[in-house]
Order: structure tokens, then C-alpha cells, then sequence
């Protein structure tokens, strides 16, 4: 097996975070890290009570949670998977995200909610309607097509290093597939399970406001990719 290290942002999720880490299949990750969001709870000492590394980002947005675990990975790594803390992905399906990596040269394997078994309620009319939005702007743009822009997903460590990720809150995901669209990495669509979170509510897909912003984030995101990979 490759050195994978799992990067899981969480925001004030100490009910399930716990759960969460102890959910992904012994013997697949080499390292866990937790990247506590600003959490006011007790989401670092639930993340290190199951044995993960807990790494604090206090400036909130998902893209900055997500950057600071890549940061904190070991020089060993060779694999990023990259999780929800909140049990939406079903943690036991990592390795048909590694797999294409190791055994068939992927760079980036995305596990599609779309193509996959969705619990009903999961996902907003909203979440979908973004997820397609995307999905269509990027195959006009390049011709490539994706079904979701899900965030459970693993990618070659040498693979992101090379897309200079930038997106700081809800456009990480976005980003990363747009550009590696743009810059021809090999992606393959998995399906995987998608449930109801566990407990709480949606930091972002939970409220109107936060999906309206969510939607403008992902055509800001994949246009600002467009013109920057012309100019460049």
C-alpha cells in the first residue's frame, strides 16, 4: 500500500467526529488528520481521542481547513483522501477511491454522490442543482465530464501540489476538478454512498443563504480557473 494520509475538515462536530475517524478501514490510512475549523466544542478532543492528529485552522472556510491538513501531511505522503467529518461519506468505501490511484494510474478520483446510493433528504434540490451547474460549465469549457463535485475524493499528492489550489471557503472542491480539467490529470468518477449527516445541520447546504452563496461561489470559481489558466 502507498502512504495515504486523510484529511478531514471539521467544524463543531464532536458528536460524530470520533465515529468518523474510527469508521475508515484499519490498515488503509498511514496518518488522520482532523483539521479543527474553529470549532467551540469539543471536536479536537473527541479527533484525538480516536487517535487522529488534530490540526487547529481558527480562520474558518473549508478551502482554508482543507489547505492546512495538506500542509500537515508527512513528507512520506503519496495519497490525500479527503473526507466530511460529519458521516455523509461512508468512510468503508475509501479504498475504491485508492484503488484507481495505485492500480490503474489515476490522479484524481472523485466519488460521485450521483452515480452512487443517496439516502433520501441527503442532498438539497440546491446541492444538486450546483453540482450540475458545475458539472455543465466545465464541459463546455474543456469537454470533460463529471457527474458531482462530491467531497469525498483521493488524489496523488504530486497531482495537487501541481494545481496551486487557491480557494479558500466553498470553492475548494470546485477548483480542483476545474483545474484538473484544465490541465488534463486523469480522473475517474466512483460511485459511493451518500447519507444524511449524522447530526446537525449543513454548514452550508443547511440554509438558503449559505446554498445561495455556495451556487455564486461555484461560477465565480470555475470562470476565475478559465481565464487564469488562458492568461497563464
Amino acid at each position: 500500500m502507498p502512504h495515504v494520509s486523510v484529511v478531514i475538515p471539521a467544524l463543531n462536530e464532536e458528536e460524530v467526529i470520533a465515529q468518523a475517524v474510527q469508521a475508515i478501514p484499519p490498515g488503509i490510512a498511514a496518518e488522520i488528520i482532523v483539521v479543527d475549523n474553529g470549532s467551540v466544542d469539543g471536536t479536537s478532543e473527541q479527533a484525538r481521542r480516536a487517535g487522529a492528529i488534530v490540526v487547529s485552522e481558527p480562520v474558518r472556510g473549508y478551502g482554508r481547513a482543507c489547505r492546512a491538513g495538506v500542509r500537515a501531511v508527512s513528507q512520506d505522503c503519496e495519497i490525500i483522501v479527503q473526507m466530511d467529518a460529519d458521516l455523509s461519506d461512508d468512510p468503508s468505501e475509501m479504498p475504491i477511491l485508492i484503488e484507481p490511484i495505485v492500480e490503474e494510474g489515476y490522479d484524481l478520483v472523485l466519488g460521485s454522490r450521483m452515480l452512487g446510493r443517496r439516502e433520501s433528504g441527503s442532498m438539497s434540490p440546491a446541492q444538486v442543482f450546483g453540482s450540475r451547474l458545475a458539472s455543465l460549465l466545465i464541459r463546455l469549457f474543456y469537454g470533460v465530464r463529471y457527474t458531482d463535485m462530491g467531497p469525498f475524493r483521493a488524489i496523488r499528492k504530486s497531482a495537487l501540489d501541481s494545481l496551486d489550489m487557491k480557494q479558500e471557503t466553498y470553492g475548494w472542491s470546485i477548483e480542483m476538478q476545474t483545474k484538473a480539467a484544465a490541465r488534463g490529470l486523469r480522473v475517474k468518477e466512483v460511485p459511493v454512498t451518500w447519507r444524511n449527516r449524522a447530526a446537525g445541520q449543513s454548514k452550508v447546504a443547511g440554509t438558503l443563504s449559505g446554498s445561495v452563496r455556495a451556487g455564486a461561489r461555484i461560477i465565480w470559481t470555475i470562470l476565475n480557473v478559465v481565464f487564469g489558466e488562458t492568461r497563464d
